[in-house]
């Protein structure tokens, strides 16, 4: 510290800005205070011994005791160092409405002096001090308020224009200069897709919905293959998991509850495998696992692991491994190792479930892919996609013309209603040729139909969007199913899990090997030979 006469007071100033941003570019920025803080030291005879500047420190959100120049100023006026505290104004002590005054209440007890640029010297010598200290940092607290508030609306508005707003990138994006400009007319990034990065993407979609791999395998693979996260470092089941529920690779920018329209140039994903997704992390997320259809993992060596149930009891079976082991006649050891299907309930006595308590999964498994194998075989008698659609639409054509003619039969009557009404005055008065009961029941005959008429439009329209919602998902999966009976024999077994767990709703398993399978409704639309197939039971 320097020297200084003892007669002239020794000023400690205090800088602050809430961004670093702030530092040298815009109003009540750094040296703008300086500046200003030792010109009016200068007027006064004072002398400033020392300056405490906060860089991106809001005092808003930042607690005086978690700022160490407030500390360091603290300590200095117990040690009696300094004789007046100076800020540009007083909201650079902080903008907390019910801690900030009295932090400047403390200093003033302590002996120090607490003066502002702007506002001059607040005192603590009445309540009404008290109260105009207090005034003064609710007031700020208010502006900070405000300013959040303004902020997060732009940022909002900012969103629904489909413009990035910060944060961190996405993983299968990166920033590049497009041609746009700030306000202060500096150049700005914006998002495009990352080709390289964008393909581990539609992996993690695609491993997701067509070969069941949970979070944690999937980071398993991509480490393997050497793939690295957008911060270079390795992947994480939760980092999957962010990528999965990201409504921007569908090419939607999201801020809180704003959402851009679609964005062509930064879409990645299609919405069915996206929604796809979004319904695998749903199922796996069910704390009752009997209403769950997709197995919580995909780790095990069984087609039907995690997905399959006692048709005694209706738990859902356990899959374990066992050895096999005996001695052939001519000596050597035969070993196999192999699978079954366990009802935990049954082995362990919890329920009376009077079911076997095992099953040779392979004899299972097999009988499965059997009826898988026929339930595609239907795919060649299924009709064509181009079918499908014309016979929806020209059964939404009947419903089309049945709406209208109940809509000019609403109106007529709404019109007959009307006149009516108008005729209940005459009727009053004597100038009618009906009376008003004629009118009365003429009138309630005529709300009836109305209202019948409008019951038969609303059911028309529900029926009318149940059947554009169903022609809307028809076509996908149809498409779905005829990959699935293309590709089904070729898959690996991780595959064939994923269409086990997504081709049927629920799969039962009883004495005697016998097997109940529940076809999903949507599938059942190509498989007129259903009911044939879903009761077998599997042999040896």
């Amino acid at each position: 510290m320097k020297d200084i006469t003892e007669s002239r007071k020794r000023v400690m100033c205090l800088y602050r800005v809430s961004t670093t941003q702030q530092v040298d570019k815009i109003k009540d920025d750094i040296p703008m205070q300086r500046i200003v803080c030792r010109e009016f030291a200068e007027r006064n005879g004072w002398i400033i011994i020392d300056e405490k500047v906060e860089k991106g420190i809001s005092g808003f959100k930042v607690s005086a005791n978690d700022r160490d120049a407030i500390q360091d100023l603290k300590e200095m006026a117990l040690k009696k160092e300094f004789d007046i505290l100076l800020v540009f104004m007083f909201d650079r002590l902080g903008r907390i409405e019910n801690e900030t005054p009295f932090v400047l209440q403390w200093f003033v007890e302590h002996g120090v002096e607490v003066w502002s640029a702007n506002e001059g010297q607040q005192k603590i010598e009445s309540h009404v001090d008290k109260l105009m200290n207090y005034i003064r940092f609710w007031q700020a607290s208010g502006e900070s308020e405000k300013t959040a508030i303004r902020v997060k609306t732009r940022m909002s508005q900012m969103t629904s224009e489909g413009i990035f707003t910060g944060g961190s990138v996405p993983y299968g994006y990166r920033l590049v200069f497009k041609g746009r400009k700030n306000k202060k007319g500096q150049d700005v990034r914006d998002l495009e897709v990352n080709p390289e990065q964008a393909e581990v993407v539609k992996t993690v979609f695609k491993f997701t919905v067509e070969r069941g791999y949970g979070s944690y395998m999937m980071a398993s693979y991509l480490n393997e293959k050497g793939y690295k996260t957008q911060n270079n470092a390795p992947f994480q089941s939760n980092y999957i998991i962010r990528i999965l529920k990201n409504q921007i690779y569908r090419g939607y920018l999201k801020r809180g509850d704003a959402k851009s329209d679609r964005i062509e140039d930064l879409q990645i994903i299609s919405d069915s495998d996206f929604f796809k997704a979004q319904d695998i992390l749903e199922q796996r997320a069910r704390k009752d696992e009997s209403k769950r259809t997709v197995a919580m993992t995909n780790k095990g060596k069984t087609l039907l692991s995690g997905n399959i149930y006692c048709a005694h009891c209706g738990c859902r079976l356990a899959t374990t491994s066992y050895t096999e082991r005996y001695r052939r006649k001519d000596g050597s050891l035969y070993e196999k190792m192999s699978s079954r299907y366990v009802c935990y309930h049954r082995s362990r006595g919890l329920n009376d479930c009077d079911g076997a308590s095992t099953y040779i999964a392979e004899k299972i498994d097999r009988a499965v892919i059997s009826a898988m194998r026929q339930i595609f075989d239907c795919i060649s008698g299924c009709p064509q996609e181009e079918k499908i659609h014309a016979a929806y639409k020209n059964m939404m054509a009947n419903n089309h013309k049945l709406q209208q003619k109940l809509s000019c039969e609403i109106q007529k009557n709404t019109d007959k209603l009307e006149t009516l009404r108008i005729e209940i005055a005459n009727a009053l008065t004597g100038d009618s040729v009906y009376s008003s009961e004629d009118l009365a029941t003429a009138i309630t005959t005529l709300r009836r139909k109305i209202s019948d008429a409008k019951e038969q439009l609303e059911a028309l329209k529900q029926e009318d969007a149940a059947k554009k919602a169903a022609d809307d998902s028809i076509i996908p999966a149809y498409k779905q199913f005829k990959t699935w009976a293309e590709e089904f024999d070729s898959a690996p077994l991780d595959i064939k899990k994923m269409i086990a767990s997504q081709l049927f709703s629920r799969i039962e398993i009883g004495k005697g090997y016998e097997l109940h399978l529940e076809l999903d409704e949507t599938f059942k639309t190509f498989c007129e030979d259903w009911t044939s197939i879903q009761k077998l039971t599997a042999t040896a």
